[in-house]
């Protein structure tokens, strides 16, 4: 027995399509506009969000301010946004890691190289310092009024700015100069002529010169004597000459008269002979051997790579000193100068050639003042220094 199947017929499927038709057809436009809101609103809270999350932050590099606009949170995450790294020594106003806000203020110094030379060692380093003075005041460099520091300290620092701090001192130190004695001779009409007597054994006095000496990073530039004063006076030796006219023997009368009237001729024929080298200088009456004229300058123990030894081998002595050309003043011989005094020739030196004449200072300013003189006369007397009369 077969089974019952119910019929189909094509009309009731045409009826369900037709009434699918009529609802999408009616509902369409309300599917529509609710698409449509729903994506407005999903936009607006998308800008709401969007816009809450952008801020805006002051970045200032080196002084120079920019306003820069960012979602970012962090203070890192912007400078990498903004593509800006840092080095180490460069000094920010905040942390890296921490958050930022709307209207923030962010500074960054960065750091420049400097090299710093002192006391003979030299330093390389970073620093945000703004001024010379600051660098070396962060490096612990301690610099006096005496101290050359290039360039100044208050110059701006810029990127290898090169500092160099040059060390200057002064020291004053005493140095004792010997003075010599004179001999002094003095009539005495109680002593036979010919005869003498020492009324007074000489001394020499002693002086002392305060010499400055300045030192560049511990190296001799200069000297200077800055003073001097008599620590002992010198003592000269007197010596009493005999004036009296020793007794003659009444035996010997014409004996002597006769050597006497002898002599007479010979001893003006000397003093004839003489009477044209003989002067009154300074109030002392002498012979000399030779007059020139010179140029002349002057000098100083105190220059660089000059000593206190002369030539002859004593010590240089203000007042008495002089440096000549052997071959024209012989050293140890006496001159006397128009203008100066009497000197005597006890050094040499490498310039004095000829007639030329070196007289020594113990003041290096006297020495340079002297400047040159040309034309002198000098009076070439010997080995003796005429005494008073």
């Amino acid at each position: 027995m077969g089974v019952f199947q119910p019929e189909k017929t094509h009309d009731s499927k045409i009826s369900s399509m037709s009434y699918a038709l009529r609802w999408k057809h009616e509902n369409l436009r309300q599917i529509s506009t609710a698409a449509i809101v729903s994506i407005a609103v999903t936009l607006m809270i998308l800008l709401l969000v969007y816009s809450q999350s952008r801020k805006q932050v002051y970045l200032v590099v080196d002084g120079q301010m920019k306003s820069v606009q960012t979602n970012t949170s962090l203070l890192q995450e912007m400078l990498d946004e903004q593509e800006i790294s840092l080095k180490p020594e460069d000094q920010i106003s905040m942390p890296l890691s921490g958050a930022i806000s709307d209207g923030d203020k962010v500074v960054i110094d960065r750091a420049s190289p400097v090299k710093v030379t002192a006391d003979g060692a030299t330093k390389h380093l970073y620093t945000t310092a703004k001024t010379v003075g600051d660098v070396l005041k962060e490096t612990g460099v301690k610099v006096k009024e005496t101290d050359i520091v290039t360039p100044a300290v208050e110059t701006a620092v810029s990127t290898n700015t090169d500092i160099r701090i040059v060390r200057m001192n002064k020291q004053v130190v005493q140095r004792h100069e010997s003075l010599p004695f004179r001999v002094v001779k003095t009539s005495d009409p109680s002593i036979y002529k010919g005869e003498s007597r020492v009324i007074q054994q000489g001394s020499p006095g002693v002086m002392v010169q305060y010499i400055e000496k300045k030192y560049k990073d511990g190296k001799l530039v200069s000297m200077k004597m800055v003073g001097k004063k008599v620590q002992t006076v010198t003592k000269d030796t007197v010596i009493a000459v005999g004036t009296k006219k020793k007794p003659v023997p009444v035996v010997t009368e014409v004996k002597t008269a006769v050597a006497k009237a002898s002599s007479t001729p010979a001893k003006v024929k000397k003093v004839s002979s003489s009477s044209n080298n003989r002067v009154s200088k300074a109030g002392v009456d002498f012979s000399y051997k030779k007059l020139i004229k010179v140029s002349m300058t002057a000098y100083s123990s105190g220059e660089s790579g000059v000593g206190t030894r002369t030539a002859t081998g004593t010590r240089v002595t203000e007042g008495r000193t002089i440096a000549v050309d052997p071959s024209v003043i012989p050293l140890g011989w006496w001159v006397y100068i128009e203008g100066v005094g009497f000197r005597r020739a006890e050094d040499t030196g490498g310039a004095i050639k000829g007639n030329k004449i070196d007289i020594y200072y113990d003041s290096v300013q006297q020495a340079r003042n002297f400047g040159r003189k040309s034309g002198l006369k000098v009076y070439v007397i010997g080995p003796v220094k005429p005494e008073l009369n």
